[in-house]
């Protein structure tokens, strides 16, 4: 196994300089090509560092690094309050222990891998892909992938079943007698740290949907619109697109509760009433939920129960349990008026 002094006689320089860029110390001063040569000789080495002991007392905890990287910018966080309750119940629950989240690492500033040095434990909200081979990736063995799960077989994730939120949406809707149902919400995309790029997928409520309909022989695709993200403003574009179609469904499920809100607004614009002319189902139960005109029906999405077992999988994997935990969270339909719920009984009887 290679060791710092391997790595330094390798790049040619001290065995200190080695241990100190590898552990990424903030007051080490050292030419850039010099580094270079480090982090290739460690390669070259496939060296893994040392590995520390599992913890046996919550005191030692504080000598723990733990990063915590998310794909937001903090203005995306304004605009869509899932992820942030996920980034903020996971400061709180460290903040209750007595801990601190070492480092904060956002997607949208295309970290590189090296902003990874150091950590001991890893916390990581949304889809991303990351080199198992990099060295500063693969020196962290307590990682949690929080609403994705890149490989259950080697990773803690804390992930909901978006398949089931899909059915039980529909059910809902197909329950009151809606048989004219379209679908409004976004493609997924799979970040790639360490670079400004991606990839495009298909998101899973969107899949759920088509499946889910052609089974009951009621998909029509003219009547799904998808675009690049979950925010407001998207949901109001691809409103206003499908009401310039002049084909609009009795209802729609909606991909998340800002893009639902947002369409809301662009029927109201439009004269086109909720849920009169159209009904409308989300998807999060976000606080806004509840205030919108009308009040809107939702499937709850458990976000704070999210960042509060990605805290206790990753303090469990720090405490020596190896192996990989998968936990699939459920969902609650929130009935209000936004579906008709309220009326369309009353019609019928």
């Amino acid at each position: 196994m290679a060791t710092i002094r391997d790595i330094a006689s390798l790049a040619g320089v001290s065995p200190s300089t080695v241990s100190r860029v590898l552990n990424g110390d903030p007051s080490l001063s050292v030419l850039e090509d010099t580094r270079r040569k480090i982090l290739s000789a460690a390669e070259q080495l496939h060296y893994k560092g040392s590995q520390r002991r599992p913890v046996t007392h919550a005191a030692q905890l504080k000598d723990y690094k733990i990063g915590l990287v998310t794909f937001c910018s903090e203005q995306f966080e304004s605009e869509d309050p899932y992820y942030l309750s996920i980034r903020l119940q996971i400061e709180k629950e460290f903040n209750q222990l007595g801990l601190h989240i070492t480092r904060t690492i956002r997607w949208v500033n295309h970290e590189s891998y090296e902003s990874l040095s150091g950590l001991d434990g890893l916390i990581v909200i949304g889809k991303f892909e990351f080199d198992p081979y990099n060295l500063f990736f693969s020196r962290i063995q307590n990682v949690v992938f929080v609403d994705y799960s890149p490989d259950e077989d080697r990773f803690d994730s804390v992930v909901n079943d978006f398949d089931k939120v899909t059915r039980i949406a529909l059910d809902h809707l197909l329950g009151l007698g809606y048989t004219r149902i379209g679908l409004i919400s976004s493609r997924d995309f799979i970040n790639r740290f360490g670079s400004n790029s991606g990839t495009d997928s298909l998101d899973q409520r969107q899949s759920s949907f088509e499946a889910y309909m052609k089974q009951k022989n009621l998909y029509m695709p003219e009547h799904v619109h998808i675009g690049n993200n979950f925010s407001m403003s998207t949901g109001y574009q691809l409103m206003k697109e499908a009401i310039e179609k002049q084909n609009l469904p009795e209802a729609f499920l909606i991909g998340s509760d800002p893009m639902a809100i947002a369409a809301g607004r662009a029927l109201k614009e439009a004269g086109i009433k909720v849920p009169k002319d159209v009904a409308i189902v989300g998807i999060d139960d976000i606080e806004m939920a509840a205030y919108a005109n009308p009040p809107l029906t939702t499937v709850k999405i458990y976000t704070e129960q999210m960042g509060q077992s990605a805290v206790k999988m990753l303090l469990e994997r720090i405490g020596g349990r190896e192996v990989p935990l998968k936990i699939v969270l459920p969902s609650k339909l929130i009935i209000r008026s936004s579906c008709g719920a309220e009326i369309r009984p009353s019609q019928s009887s």
